[in-house]
């Protein structure tokens, strides 16, 4: 089994979609004012938005992405007015990371963890 693709919810996708192409996402499929797909830069893995009339009264939903050189995209994303609640920050668990939201509150998650993200010290074998 391979993951393919997650989808979060949008009240705009149009607004959406000018957040996402600022993160860097290769926009793929544009069906407004419903739906859009990116694809990540590596991996093979999509993205996608869906409509919705109401966004779920929670946290928001998370949302990761691993990016190598993170302390250089987050200075790229800062010039694009892209805005952080959490700046890169080395955590326990072992993965540098920066959170923000998305225009719909989801959590953003840019982070680096390389060998850690699936084979931290405390892992199960």
């Amino acid at each position: 089994m391979n993951l393919n693709q997650i989808t979060v919810p949008s009240l705009d996708v149009s607004k959406s979609i000018t957040f996402y192409k600022k993160l860097g996402l290769h926009f793929i499929v544009e069906s407004l004012p419903h739906y859009a797909r990116f694809e990540c830069k590596e991996g093979g893995a999509t993205f996608s938005i869906h409509q919705v009339e109401k966004t779920p009264i929670i946290d928001g939903i998370y949302i990761y992405f691993e990016i190598k050189e993170l302390d250089q995209e987050v200075t790229r994303l800062i010039t694009k007015a892209i805005q952080f609640y959490q700046m890169p920050t080395d955590q326990r668990w072992l993965w540098h990371e920066t959170r923000l939201k998305d225009p719909d509150g989801n959590q953003i998650i840019l982070y680096f963890a390389g060998d850690n993200r699936k084979n931290p010290l405390w892992r199960i074998n």
